[in-house]
């Protein structure tokens, strides 16, 4: 839920050009750079040890600094509807990474499964935006993005299990805090930020939120594995954001929202319950 509000809420901050896309991008990781220092400080975090801080500067290249900047650069001209289409395949890159980086080998159904959540995720954003137009630029931004993200997921899941879920994305930010607030001063040298209220309180929203506080959920979600199955859950993330528009910017929701938000929920549970069952009956054979 809390990451459903991201791409709208980017397309809100750099619409118009109030905001650039490289202060977008680069601010909010200041802002939760700043909420992550506070929280180490006061609960007196104990600090990364060797290659911990190697793999924290891998988290912090995926989520702090490539998903949030690619996608800024990418919004300025791509919808959010159109954006949401490339998106949906984060979950299967996730799994995919999740697979190479952690080991895991989820069962066969658990992969047609996936493969059917993504196909459903791409459907239902296509058809909600328009459908598909002639690649773009701003299509291997988001690629990209969708890259780092899976990365950085992997990569912060297998961390958390050894430092702690918020821990670990405070780290990544602390770690990444001299780059960006390299960038965002560079940036308001370039452009002074401006903006209606509504502007800033998303980009508020996504300093606070999404960069920071919705990683706590997350990571942890992730720790508790295995990753690739957890990670579909994010299936659903295009849904709600569509369901968003509607309730707050007034798009209009149809029938073949529903039936399509259905099922892409369907497959997204469907691949969480494969990882259930196998556990439960490993658990009932030993």
């Amino acid at each position: 839920m809390a990451f459903s509000f991201t791409v709208p809420f980017t397309r809100v901050a750099v619409e118009g050009g109030a905001m650039s896309p490289l202060f977008i991008g680069s601010g909010r990781a200041v802002i939760a750079a700043l909420l992550a220092a506070v929280a180490l400080a006061v609960t007196r975090q104990r600090l990364p040890r060797g290659t911990q801080w190697a793999r924290l500067a891998v988290v912090a290249a995926g989520v702090v600094i490539g998903f949030p900047v690619l996608t800024s650069f990418a919004l300025t001209t791509a919808s959010a509807g159109h954006s949401a289409v490339v998106i949906a395949l984060l979950p299967a890159a996730t799994a995919v990474t999740a697979v190479i980086r952690g080991h895991e080998r989820p069962p066969a159904p658990f992969w047609a499964t996936a493969a059917l959540g993504a196909l459903a995720a791409v459907a239902f954003t296509t058809l909600r935006s328009g459908g598909l137009t002639t690649p773009r630029w701003p299509d291997l931004l988001l690629l990209g993005a969708v890259v780092a993200a899976g990365i950085g997921y992997a990569e912060g899941g297998l961390l958390a299990r050894e430092l702690g879920a918020w821990q670990t994305i405070s780290w990544a930010l602390v770690l990444s805090a001299p780059l960006m607030v390299t960038l965002a001063v560079v940036s308001i040298s370039r452009q002074p930020p401006t903006g209606t209220p509504l502007a800033w309180a998303a980009f508020a929203y996504l300093g606070v939120v999404s960069m920071f506080l919705g990683f706590f959920a997350w990571y942890r979600g992730l720790a508790h594995g295995p990753m690739a199955q957890v990670s579909q859950t994010q299936l659903v993330q295009p849904v709600l954001t569509i369901c968003w528009a509607a309730l707050l910017l007034g798009e209009q929701l149809t029938w073949t929202t529903a039936v399509g938000g259905t099922a892409v929920i369907a497959c997204a549970a469907t691949a969480v319950r494969t990882r259930l069952g196998r556990t439960a009956t490993t658990a009932a054979n030993s």
